[in-house]
């Protein structure tokens, strides 16, 4: 199996940052992605990050950049996961929205949604605040390119949120990162493991 990490936003996306500016996403969400892929190779599962770059990367070359490996791949034994911070608005201001999201496309695989609720199944061991879409449903569907034009099974992670202070102080301690590290690596290997 081949996991792709995709860590979002790069230094230059408008805000993506808490209102205090400590957390920036771009960087959290770097330190994250490096953080799941080390703990994937640990397992010895093959797994890479598909920006490198602290520079913004579209979305159409990071869509290329999977399915480049997908082709490669035989369009089998592929998997992404997008990492990122949510946000409750764009006002530079502190909210009280909190908690743990995965997303899918609206064109979601099953392979996608089973995927999302290993991970899902991982966030919630945590502890965290679980914002599942519904009482029956885990995941969200939102028409996100990342996941919706990739040839892979694919997800979107939203880890709290970066404009409610008491996430935002979690998300930076090294026990908060150390947390969503591993949900990530569990949940994937729990997908890798049904396969």
């Amino acid at each position: 199996m081949k996991v792709l990490i995709d860590n979002g936003h790069g230094k230059e996306t408008a805000g993506k940052r808490s209102p205090d500016g400590k957390l920036r996403e771009y960087a959290w969400a770097r330190e994250m992605a490096d953080m799941v892929v080390n703990g994937l190779r640990a397992k010895g599962i093959d797994a890479e990050r598909i920006v490198p770059e602290e520079s913004d990367v579209s979305l159409s070359a990071r869509v290329k950049r999977v399915n480049a490996i997908c082709k490669k791949m035989k369009y089998t034994g592929v998997l992404l996961v997008s990492i990122h911070v949510n946000a409750a608005a764009s006002d530079s201001k502190w909210h009280d929205a909190r908690g743990w999201q995965v997303c899918v496309s609206l064109n979601a695989s099953q392979k996608s949604k089973v995927l999302a609720n290993a991970l899902f199944g991982a966030a919630s061991r945590v502890g965290f605040k679980m914002r599942p879409y519904a009482a029956t449903v885990n995941y969200w569907k939102q028409n996100l390119a990342i996941c919706r034009d990739t040839l892979c099974p694919a997800v979107l992670t939203e880890n709290l949120f970066q404009d409610n202070k008491q996430d935002v102080d979690y998300l930076l301690t090294e026990e908060g990162k150390k947390a969503i590290a591993k949900l990530h690596v569990d949940g994937i290997c729990k997908y890798i493991s049904m396969q």
